[in-house]
């Protein structure tokens, strides 16, 4: 177990590692910095370029996307709520109701402030409406991904095909939506960077001891009975330390009852 102060900078930095980048795009769309607008368009034009050229790819991006859009990551994230409600895991669904509905309602609120308008082509090969920056399938994808994983690891045997998966929805949904010609890179870029932020800057400590907890009931779950019995063991004494130490009948009291 790592100690709370080496938990917390940990924490402190991945938020900074993820949230200056960020900013740093966003005042750069909104200044409409030419290198950044230049090597966007330039990027798009590509991808364009050979999207026309491969209609197959489009469609299969097409359905990527509406698989993993938005609403159908939070019809996903509401399953998983009714799970945790079942596994009397209040406070930790509640906590993925308000992550994801935060994060999404922050997407929404920054493509109104900056108000970057999605590439525009002649012959496009889809359309989306509202503003480009940043992109809401991206950034939901990267949310979506780390909420499931903060949840889930816990639970899973082989954490490497979680880790696998969530990557995979984050990274493909977000090169969808450029080679669909509805985003820039930096569109895309600035989502999954937003997402794991808004998971990283709502987690407590007591969400982390509650999801310690929860790695702890996983682990006796898959355990035999005489680990459970070990573990059950080791909680109550260090419930007892906890509470003091327990007292003891001194040998010529054992016999009689206390009053």
């Amino acid at each position: 177990m790592r100690p709370p102060l080496l938990r917390l900078g940990l924490r402190a930095g991945l938020i900074i590692l993820l949230l200056v980048p960020f900013a740093l795009l966003a005042i750069f769309v909104a200044a409409s910095w030419a290198p950044l607008h230049g090597l966007d368009a330039l990027i798009s034009d590509s991808v364009h370029v050979w999207a026309v050229r491969h209609p197959a790819v489009v469609e299969a991006m097409r359905v990527w996307s509406l698989v993993f859009s938005p609403m159908a990551l939070r019809a996903a994230a509401l399953v998983l709520v009714i799970w945790l409600f079942r596994r009397h895991r209040p406070r930790l669904a509640w906590w993925v109701i308000i992550v994801m509905t935060a994060g999404g309602l922050v997407a929404a609120v920054l493509k109104l402030l900056v108000e970057r308008d999605r590439p525009s082509f002649l012959d496009p090969v889809a359309r989306a409406a509202g503003y480009s920056f940043p992109s809401g399938h991206a950034a939901n994808a990267a949310l979506a991904s780390a909420v499931f994983l903060f949840i889930l690891l816990p639970y899973a045997r082989s954490p490497r095909w979680l880790w696998i998966a969530a990557v995979t929805v984050t990274v493909v949904t977000g090169l969808s939506r450029i080679g669909l010609g509805v985003h820039y890179t930096s569109d895309v870029v600035a989502g999954w960077l937003l997402g794991p932020a808004v998971v990283f800057l709502s987690i407590r400590r007591s969400t982390w001891v509650r999801t310690r907890r929860v790695r702890n009931v996983a682990s006796l779950e898959t355990s035999g009975p005489a680990d459970r019995g070990l573990a059950g063991r080791d909680d109550r004494d260090r419930t007892a330390g906890d509470q003091g130490p327990v007292p003891r009948l001194a040998v010529h009291d054992r016999g009689r009852s206390q009053p």
